[in-house]
């Protein structure tokens, strides 16, 4: 829900395209930071990028989130003066997703309206923002709970954490925020914004990070150790900060931040030692300028990082990077073997679970790498309607993937 360049006049920058004027008028330079702080814990690196494809979407993809099984990539559309909305897609290899539809339930009809920046724990809590009824409703965020391509019982999620200040031009928002795996922490992005565009122009005002408890099924509660636990990353002086992406050992935070007065942004990452220590001085993890990298999401393993950026062609696309050194297999199609009965089969078969204590989600493809089943912890699966073929089958459970083929008769 960001946009950290051109001009907003009467709405919000995230409906700007980031930087096409400002980089008409401006020459980009690359900003060099230089940190002698030892810190015990290692700081993460990251091999070379490589583009995502988004089988049968063809334009601009942002803000990526993988779900903490593999199974499901979120996006939301381009962040311009249109409608931008939430999609979905299934995963087919580390990078390659078939795009499916838009997230169900999270559509808004409203012209120049804005549904992005998706999140989402292991238990299906489905976290976006959302500028519908803002002002009047200045809580942004937005949950409901996901399955397969649907949300339903949204709801506005409330706390102190938001700040209900609109006074025209300027007005407080959740500009991103992002739910931890457990389900219990919120990442959330406080920022300022002037709709008059007289001051900022473009960019929020003032933009910093914070973190919350859960306290009831919609609210949450900003934990008293969020400014300590964040001081080395809140530099609201020199920086707009955003994006936040925690990891699952909450060891590892991620994160955008654009140095003001320059027109670059960097995706970041900053490291602690226990789950509730203080994080380390950030190191750049990639900036690249005028191509604008943001929006990094890393996988529950943490051997993956997805983020979003400019391609050769001036549209934004989804990119990926395996952490160094390497301990997965690049693009593993196939993984571990997994066994369905009957097979051949005709009307159904069944499926024997890996590990029966944790959900999992199941995905039947075709030879051309379309999804035609999908479903979330049934070990039944009925295929009465599925033209015959040869298909693969893959069940994700726990952030692992299994693998087998089925022939339908």
């Amino acid at each position: 829900m960001r946009n950290v360049s051109g001009k907003i006049r009467t709405k919000p920058m995230w409906y700007q395209t980031r930087y096409e004027d400002t980089f008409k008028r401006f020459p980009a330079w690359i900003l060099l930071f230089s940190f002698s702080t030892a810190f015990s814990q290692s700081q993460p690196t990251f091999g070379p990028e490589k583009k995502v494809t988004l089988l049968g979407w063809q334009t601009d993809a942002m803000e990526p989130f993988i779900s903490t099984d593999g199974s499901t990539l979120f996006f939301n559309s381009l962040n311009t003066g249109g409608n931008t909305n939430l999609h979905y897609a299934s995963f087919v290899n580390d990078s390659t997703f078939q795009w499916e539809a838009v997230v169900n339930g999270t559509f808004d009809p409203a012209p120049n309206h804005l549904d992005g920046v998706p999140s989402m724990d292991s238990a299906g809590n489905f976290y976006w923002v959302s500028l519908r009824g803002y002002p009047a409703f200045p809580d942004n965020l937005h949950k409901g709970k996901y399955s397969v391509g649907q949300v339903t019982q949204i709801n506005r999620v409330h706390g102190n954490f938001n700040i209900p200040v609109f006074s025209p031009p300027f007005g407080w928002l959740i500009m991103d925020a992002a739910i931890t795996p457990d389900g219990n922490q919120l990442l959330y992005c406080n920022s300022l914004f002037d709709f008059g565009n007289t001051i900022c122009s473009g960019i929020p005002c003032q933009s910093i990070l914070g973190m919350a408890k859960k306290t009831t099924d919609s609210s949450f509660t900003k934990m008293g150790t969020s400014d300590s636990v964040l001081s080395e990353i809140n530099d609201t002086a020199s920086y707009i900060i955003y994006a936040p992406q925690l990891t699952r050992d909450g060891l590892e935070l991620y994160f955008t931040r654009l140095l003001k007065g320059s027109f670059n942004t960097e995706i970041c990452v900053a490291v602690r030692t226990s789950a509730t220590g203080n994080f380390s001085q950030p190191t750049v993890i990639w900036s690249n300028p005028g191509y604008v990298p943001e929006a990094a999401s890393p996988s529950v393993d943490k051997q993956k990082l997805y983020y979003h950026q400019k391609d050769n062609s001036g549209q934004y696309k989804i990119w990926l990077r395996y952490r160094s050194p390497q301990t997965m297999v690049e693009e593993p199609t196939f993984k571990k073997t997994l066994r369905v009965y009957p097979n051949p089969a005709t009307s159904g078969f069944f499926i024997d679970i890996p590990h029966s204590r944790f959900p999992f989600s199941v995905m039947m493809y075709n030879s051309t790498g379309q999804v035609v089943y999908q479903s979330s912890n049934e070990v039944s699966v009925s295929i009465g309607k599925i033209p015959t073929g040869v298909y693969r089958i893959s069940v994700i459970q726990n952030g692992e993937q299994w693998n087998s083929i089925l022939v339908k008769k």
